[in-house]
């Protein structure tokens, strides 16, 4: 056959010793067709079977026939005839070759076309969660950067509402109710009836800067009629205020009056029906170590009614914020953007502090430090600014004193007088260095906090009486509070 005429044929000696490898009967041949030519499709499905090409004997000469030299010296290296390979009658089909070592061949142009395409699909993805968080931001247009983190270690970064008048309708002053704290208080309360007890009174507080930016945070109803208190950074700047209701309702909010320094405002939701509010408990009652929980909307709308947990951490802690230090309750209690003007609830349900500010930092991790606006603190501010307007000058009674109360006699104690200011009301009084305070405004005095509790109770030009200890005897004045 013309594929395999390039092969040389068998010499006579090969040909006696292999007569099978002669042209089979014919009677074989019908036997077994299939030892005839191979199929084309065969051919093609096996070209490496066909002759090699001239290039390929070209490459390796070693190929062909050896010269007579070697096949005298090496008879035995004379290509011998194939060896018969049995068949069985029962084959209907011609051996299949083994591709399990088949291996297939990888080219570098598809593995770089791989990675382009991995490449090119990356950068599609997150072009488009670019875009999509972009369009989610406008959409959801509230500023979150309020001052509510407080950069211990860096200069202060304003949002860009510092300074900036609150324009939103106004509701007249003069006729509100009384802000007033409950120093009683009922059995501990779990963390479920805390959220059930106080979450109604909590709203959310929504502030439109612009026609197209919102400042989201948190309010505290403390009146039956609407009125709820809140932080003066979350509605500075402010045109308009809707408050909402955990149940989802909202109603319109009138600006009544606030507090730039110390950072509370009042306002009073325009509704006719009652509302619930919440019991305000006294923080001068706290210790270190007691639990609280916090409810507000941290990070926006989407998070509102978020209850949080943990401990008071410190008490009367003296925080440098904006320029100005206030004494504030410090807590563990998670807090974040949307807390601002959120309550800080005792584990007897009771309101104890207004949550302000939380430390951060750009240098370090900082966990853990949420301040809150104590409500001893709140209980003359509100009042003043529900009646006056504006806050009214605090009276001064003119000395430092002890922290801690000294026992002067068994069973009685009473904080020392450090300094007396000259020309002050205590000077004008009669106070004196070495006087130990044990009465104030009929209250025993056993620390400076029962002192400064019975000062907030008064306001210029009126007259506080105070109880001293000198000399084993027992001294009655009165410190008359003047501008």
């Amino acid at each position: 056959m013309e594929d395999f005429e390039n092969v040389p044929a068998p010499s006579p000696a090969v040909r006696e010793t292999f007569p099978q490898t002669e042209t089979p009967s014919p009677a074989v041949r019908e036997a077994f067709p299939q030892t005839e030519t191979p199929s084309p499709a065969v051919r093609e499905t096996f070209p490496q079977t066909e002759t090699p090409s001239p290039a390929v004997r070209e490459a390796f000469p070693q190929t062909e026939t050896p010269p007579p030299a070697v096949r005298e010296a090496f008879p035995q290296t004379e290509t011998p005839p194939p060896e018969p390979v049995p068949v069985s009658v029962d084959t209907a089909q011609p051996p299949q070759p083994d591709k399990s070592s088949y291996k297939p061949r990888r080219t570098r142009k598809k593995q770089r076309g791989h990675w382009f395409f991995g490449f090119v699909c990356g950068v599609a993805l997150a072009g488009a969660l670019a875009v999509g968080g972009r369009l989610w931001e406008q959409r959801h247009s509230v500023d979150f950067t309020d001052r509510f983190f407080w950069d211990f270690r860096e200069d202060y970064n304003d949002n860009g509402r510092e300074d900036l008048e609150i324009k939103i309708p106004t509701w007249p002053v003069g006729d509100g109710p009384t802000f007033a704290l409950f120093r009683e208080h009922g059995a501990t309360q779990t963390a479920q009836e805390v959220y059930k007890n106080v979450n109604p009174s909590v709203v959310t507080v929504i502030v439109g800067l612009d026609e197209k930016t919102a400042a989201v945070g948190t309010g505290v109803i403390f009146s039956p009629d609407g009125y709820f208190v809140t932080n003066y950074h979350v509605v500075q700047g402010g045109t308009e205020c809707r408050a909402m209701l955990h149940s989802g309702h909202s109603y319109r909010a009138f600006y009544v009056a606030g507090d730039e320094q110390n950072d509370l405002a009042i306002l009073k939701m325009d509704c006719s029906d009652a509302l619930p509010a919440a019991q305000f408990g006294d923080s001068e009652l706290l210790t270190v170590g007691d639990d609280v929980y916090a409810i507000g909307n941290p990070l926006g709308i989407e998070f509102r009614g978020t209850l949080t947990n943990g401990i008071i951490s410190a008490i009367d802690r003296d925080v440098l914020v904006d320029g100005r230090t206030m004494s504030l309750i410090q807590t563990n209690a998670a807090l974040n953007s949307g807390n601002s003007g959120g309550p800080l609830i005792n584990q007897y349900g009771q309101v104890v502090g207004i949550n302000v500010v939380k430390m951060s930092s750009r240098r370090s991790t900082v966990e853990g430090l949420g301040f809150a606006i104590p409500s001893a603190s709140m209980e003359r501010l509100v009042n003043d600014l529900l009646l006056y307007g504006e806050s009214q000058p605090e009276p001064v009674i003119g000395i430092s004193v002890d922290s801690f109360g000294t026992e002067v006699e068994p069973g009685l104690w009473g904080i020392g007088v450090l300094k007396v200011d000259p020309d002050s009301p205590a000077e004008k009084a009669g106070v004196q260095v070495g006087d130990y305070i044990i009465v104030a405004d009929t209250e025993t005095v056993s620390s400076s906090r029962d002192l400064l509790r019975a000062r907030r109770r008064y306001h210029i030009g009126e007259a506080m009486p105070l109880t001293l200890w000198r000399d084993g005897q027992r001294v009655e004045v009165l410190i008359a509070f003047a501008e």
